[in-house]
């Protein structure tokens, strides 16, 4: 589903040129779980920006589904962006004036879904993940553990094939962050492709497959 091939990304701020990934090739299959593990600064969320359309490399060639990410036009990797591929972050990303069911609905209603499948979708993804008693909370009335559900059940809702999560746990209890981890399985055990990128031994323990990133290169 997933192919890189030579990625590199260099940001240049005045004289000084950082080299946040250097020749990365990899293949991500479709229905795989994959962990991208590394330290801080070694280019992980650089490569799941691109992975995920918000970012464009500065050379090399990204393929989904066969298709040449990089010669798409804007309104295609919109496309991409609102159904094939979704983000879960470790800030939970949600709006703070908005309910958790306005949180989890605010991407379908950008997609001009219709009420009925706008409201089924949210119920079924809150149901779930076991927030329905969350759904008219504002996120402040929450815990982080219950707010990353309704990340995720914003992700879930979406229907996207690829969920992609940038240190996920990474803001929650141990406890907290291990349920969380036994739904992303759950949801890739039902044909998800998800890819995980943390800096956490035991997260990346649920993924079939480890991928180690140092100084912007896959080791």
């Amino acid at each position: 589903m997933i192919k890189l091939k030579n990625i590199s990304k260099r940001y240049t701020i005045g004289d000084v040129v950082t080299n946040a990934l250097n020749d990365v090739s990899l293949d991500v299959a479709d229905g795989e779980f994959a962990a991208v593990m590394g330290a801080s600064g070694s280019g992980k969320s650089t490569l799941l920006n691109i992975i995920g359309c918000m970012d464009a490399p500065t050379d090399g060639d990204y393929f989904l589904d066969g298709r040449n990410v990089l010669k798409l036009s804007s309104g295609e990797l919109s496309a991409i962006r609102n159904g094939k591929i979704t983000f879960v972050f470790q800030n939970f990303a949600l709006m703070e004036k908005y309910t958790a069911y306005e949180n989890i609905e605010l991407p379908l209603i950008n997609r001009r879904l219709p009420l009925s499948q706008r409201r089924s979708r949210v119920k079924e993804a809150a149901a779930r993940l076991g927030i329905e008693a969350q759904l008219r909370k504002l996120p402040k009335q929450m815990s982080g553990g219950q707010q990353q559900r309704v990340a995720l059940a914003r992700a879930l809702a979406s229907g996207a094939d690829v969920i992609l999560a940038d240190e996920p746990t990474g803001a929650l209890d141990k406890k907290t962050g291990i349920e969380l981890m036994e739904i992303f399985k759950e949801l890739n055990n039902g044909g998800k492709t998800v890819i995980i990128v943390t800096h956490d031994p035991a997260v990346a323990e649920y993924a079939d497959r480890i991928i180690t990133i140092s100084d912007g290169r896959i080791i």
